[in-house]
């Protein structure tokens, strides 16, 4: 069934490179001859009918820019009866006959829900925290991860300066992915992520005695959001080792910026995915990267799946950091 008409919305928490995510739906549908319809601030504007026509012009000069010109916001009410029937009306107002959703989880339930009343989706991952179970990768990892890595280069100036410990709590909501390989990356002493249990003595305190017997004298933690407590880890810290340790929280600066040229050249490849997928009339998939190509996976799959934490990664960070 060939589609004349679809939507596409960003959901849930913003990612640098939805925006060129945004820009390869939106052009490659124009160019299969369907129209776009843009749905602003997520679900919640297919329930407040916040739909605009989007032409090739509509996504000039977005490819470099962080967060999403579309907007986004999580949306309670769309899980309900009556958002959904709202939903479905603007949907049949406007003629779409199938949705682009570019997210995470969040985002996909939301799509697999719309599938399931008539309403064909194709969800792409968008997400900094990369905890998605069906893909290796997920739009604004890479972008957040030089982020973090740049701000704790700069931290690390001032924690040399002053001979100290610095626990930096890195973004990632429940997952340590975001966290671990940014820890790699500045070479951090001891990276604690809410996937592996971690024992205070051994994982920190012997780490870092042991790392200042060989002559080091400043100290990085990375400690994932998911674990958090980084100002009482970091009094803990100075507390046994009587090493002056101060706590650091990137926060929301991780999620903006201009995307890095891996996540604007992924977010097009799965944009232009997607429309390949919903021209057919093939909707209740999700995109995803796996084993170095693109795939698409049906959504129920989709969030059934576990991902398996980085473990190797893990250990490689423990024997190097040293």
């Amino acid at each position: 069934m060939s589609m004349k008409t679809i939507g596409v919305l960003t959901s849930g928490g913003d990612a640098p490179g939805m925006n060129a995510a945004i820009r390869a739906v939106v052009r490659s549908a124009i160019e299969k001859g369907m129209t776009v319809k843009g749905i602003r601030r997520g679900y919640n504007g297919l329930i407040d009918d916040d739909v605009f026509d989007m032409d090739i012009r509509s996504v000039s000069d977005i490819i470099h820019r962080g967060g999403t010109v579309l907007y986004t916001a999580r949306s309670p009410q769309f899980k309900t009866e009556e958002g959904m029937a709202k939903a479905l009306a603007t949907c049949k107002k406007h003629g779409i006959e199938g949705v682009v959703v570019i997210g995470g989880d969040g985002s996909y339930r939301g799509a697999r829900d719309l599938s399931l009343h008539g309403v064909p989706c194709v969800g792409i991952p968008g997400t900094i925290d990369n905890d998605i179970s069906s893909t290796e990768y997920t739009i604004g990892y890479d972008t957040a991860m030089n982020t973090a890595m740049h701000m704790v280069d700069k931290l690390r100036d001032t924690t040399q300066s002053h001979e100290r410990c610095s626990v930096v709590e890195i973004m990632g909501r429940h997952a340590g992915y975001l966290a671990l390989n940014t820890g790699i990356a500045v070479g951090a002493t001891s990276i604690i992520v809410p996937e592996i249990e971690y024992d205070f003595k051994r994982d920190i305190i012997d780490r870092i005695n042991k790392t200042k017997q060989t002559g080091k004298k400043h100290f990085i933690i990375a400690v994932a959001e998911g674990v958090g407590h980084v100002e009482e880890i970091a009094k803990k810290i100075e507390e046994e080792t009587g090493i002056e340790s101060r706590a650091t929280i990137l926060g929301h600066v991780q999620r903006g910026g201009s995307p890095t040229a891996r996540d604007r050249v992924m977010a097009s490849e799965m944009g232009h995915h997607a429309v390949e997928l919903l021209s057919k009339g093939i909707g209740n998939r999700v995109v995803a990267y796996r084993n170095s190509q693109l795939v698409d996976d049906d959504i129920y799959e989709a969030l059934a799946k576990n991902k398996e934490f980085e473990y190797d990664n893990y250990e490689i960070a423990h024997k190097i950091s040293i």
